[in-house]
């Protein structure tokens, strides 16, 4: 039998940042409104688009790997936000880090790289394929109506990725489950598509559109419901958890979520301090993240589990292999900055705050 094991990760933030006390020169807003309420006291804001942040975190994947992009069986990326619907932004990734395999964007917005790290292993431990890549990467401060409070201080950009491969040695994604409630999907939706009145100069005015108490209340239900049957499908308890990777939405939805589950609260892991929410991005940055800070131990039981737009949940219950250290280290880097997050958005919030 094959298991599928992580062996390479990365992730790639961008370097301009935007703090809380940014947000309070242009939002009636403050670091003491949004650190209590969200977790969160600063996110990056991208000079660049999705498919070049996915690119380096790939290619830093790769080289965590030790293999290079041409032993790629399959590249799966997760995004809400690509630069183009045609062509996908997979077939970007691919060209950039040299592969020739199958390649192919998804959707399912925060819980976008789970379902990927569910459909790689399955691609792995049926033979189909040997080595996949998993993508999560986003750019939704260009979805950002900078004047609605509610979402200009959630949301950030960035991009992380890991290598998932065939292996001999029991472990790997020990099981996932995916879920979607369609009752939940217009509390957090942006209308852009092919409903927009492309003729309309108001149907540019799109948006995120967000109902946070409605969403606070799904987001547990679904993440505790699915992380409770991926334990019971693999057999292990709460007990067995070393560590817990949620999406990072909000600090007080994983502090709840750990709470209902009955597991220690110093066994989940956040970073959203950082980076906000980056919605498809959030849990492999987590995983680089946690691994830097030597959180991840060869051979932990890690239970990961987010929820997204749609509204989509999704859980992955993982056995780490031996290595907590990279094989390689990748020289990509992001094209320079001139410029700070303030600067980057100030366009949007002339016109969104005028």
């Amino acid at each position: 039998m094959q298991y599928a094991t992580i062996t390479g990760w990365g992730k790639c933030v961008p370097p301009a940042v935007l703090t809380n006390h940014d947000l309070a020169t242009f939002i009636d807003t403050s670091d003491e409104w949004i650190k209590p309420r969200t977790g969160i006291s600063q996110r990056h804001v991208s000079h660049v688009n999705t498919s070049e942040l996915a690119s380096v975190a790939a290619k830093r994947a790769l080289a965590a790997a030790g293999i290079d992009g041409s032993e790629l069986d399959m590249i799966i990326l997760a995004t809400a936000s690509p630069d183009t619907l045609i062509p996908n932004i997979a077939s970007t990734v691919q060209a950039n880090v040299g592969a020739r395999c199958a390649a192919f964007d998804i959707n399912a917005a925060c819980s976008g790289f789970l379902y990927g790290l569910g459909l790689a292993s399955s691609q792995i431990k049926s033979g189909q394929c040997k080595k996949v890549l998993v993508v999560g990467a986003e750019r939704l401060t260009f979805y950002l109506d900078w004047s609605r409070r509610e979402t200009a201080v959630l949301f950030g950009d960035g991009a992380g990725a890991v290598v998932v491969e065939a292996s001999d040695v029991p472990g790997g994604v020990l099981g996932y489950e995916l879920n979607n409630d369609p009752d939940g999907r217009d509390i957090l939706k942006a209308g852009f598509g092919t409903a927009m009145d492309r003729f309309s100069p108001e149907s540019l005015d799109f948006y995120i559109q967000f109902d946070g108490q409605e969403i606070f209340k799904r987001a547990i239900n679904g993440m505790g419901k699915l992380s409770a049957q991926v334990l019971e499908k693999c057999g292990l308890s709460k007990d067995d958890v070393d560590l817990v990777i949620p999406h990072q939405a909000n600090e007080r939805i994983i502090d709840t979520l750990v709470s209902k589950m009955r597991i220690p609260k110093e066994k989940a892991f956040v970073n959203i301090a950082n980076y906000g929410n980056t919605s498809a991005a959030t849990i492999p940055i987590a995983i680089c993240d946690a691994l830097e800070k030597g959180l991840i131990k060869p051979n932990d039981t890690i239970l990961s589990c987010a929820f997204g737009a749609g509204l989509t949940s999704a859980a992955v219950a993982l056995k780490w292999g031996e290595r907590v250290t990279p094989i390689s280290v990748s020289d990509a880097e992001l094209p320079p900055c001139e410029e700070t997050g303030v600067e980057l958005v100030r366009r949007a919030v002339n016109y969104f705050c005028k």
